[in-house]
C-alpha cells in the first residue's frame, strides 16, 4: 500500500466510499472529517465495514486549523477533505467582508493550506503509516462570478495539484469509479 493516496472527484463521486474501502480491513484507523459532520453513508459504510471485519476505527468529526494534532499515534487515517480545510484556512485568514482577494492573500492561504496537509501526512510517515486524503475536484467548473467563489476555485486548483504530485498515487473518482491517475 502506498504512503499517501489522494482521491479527488466531484461531489458524491464516491471518494469517501473508495478511502472507507482501502482500509476497511484495518484497525485503529483515524477519519478526520473537517468542515462539518461526516455523511450519513459513510457513517454506515464505516460502521458496516469496522462490525465486518472486527476492527476499530476513530471518527473525529473536527474543524482544526492543524490536522497533524488530530493524527496522534494511529497508523492509518484518512481525510477528509482537503477543499472544507482550505475554506476553514479561508476563513480565518481573511475578514468576512473579504471581497476580491488579492494573489498575495491568496499565495499565503495556499501555503498554509498545503504546509498543513504536508504536516499531517508526515506524522503519519512518523507513524509509520499510510493517508488517504479526500479533495474536490474544481477543474471542471466555470470561473464563479463572486470573487470569493473564484479564489477558492483557484486556491483549490493549486492546492490539489501541489498535493497530488506530492503524493504517492492519485485517483479521479466519477460516478462511483475511481480511475489511477498516478
Amino acid at each position: 500500500m502506498a504512503d499517501s493516496i489522494l482521491i479527488t472527484g466531484g461531489a458524491a463521486s464516491g471518494k469517501a466510499r473508495f478511502a472507507v474501502t482501502n482500509f476497511a480491513a484495518f484497525d485503529y484507523v483515524l477519519f478526520l472529517r473537517v468542515g462539518g459532520e461526516l455523511d450519513t453513508d459513510v457513517m454506515n459504510r464505516i460502521k458496516f465495514s469496522t462490525e465486518k471485519n472486527g476492527v476499530e476505527w476513530d471518527i473525529v468529526n473536527n474543524n482544526t486549523l492543524v490536522p497533524a494534532d488530530e493524527v496522534k499515534d494511529h497508523k492509518f487515517v484518512i481525510f477528509d477533505s482537503v477543499s472544507s480545510y482550505a475554506r476553514l484556512v479561508m476563513d480565518d485568514m481573511c475578514p468576512k467582508d473579504r471581497g476580491e482577494l488579492g494573489d498575495d492573500m491568496k499565495k499565503q492561504i495556499e501555503k498554509r493550506v498545503i504546509d498543513g496537509v504536508t504536516k499531517m501526512r508526515d506524522k503519519v510517515a512518523e507513524n509509520h503509516g499510510s493517508v488517504i486524503i479526500i479533495t474536490l475536484e474544481t477543474g471542471f467548473s466555470v470561473r464563479p462570478a463572486d470573487p470569493v467563489q473564484a479564489a477558492y476555485r483557484d486556491i483549490m486548483g493549486r492546492v490539489n495539484q501541489r498535493i497530488a504530485n506530492s503524493c504517492d498515487e492519485a485517483y479521479f473518482s466519477a460516478s462511483g469509479i475511481q480511475f489511477k491517475i498516478k
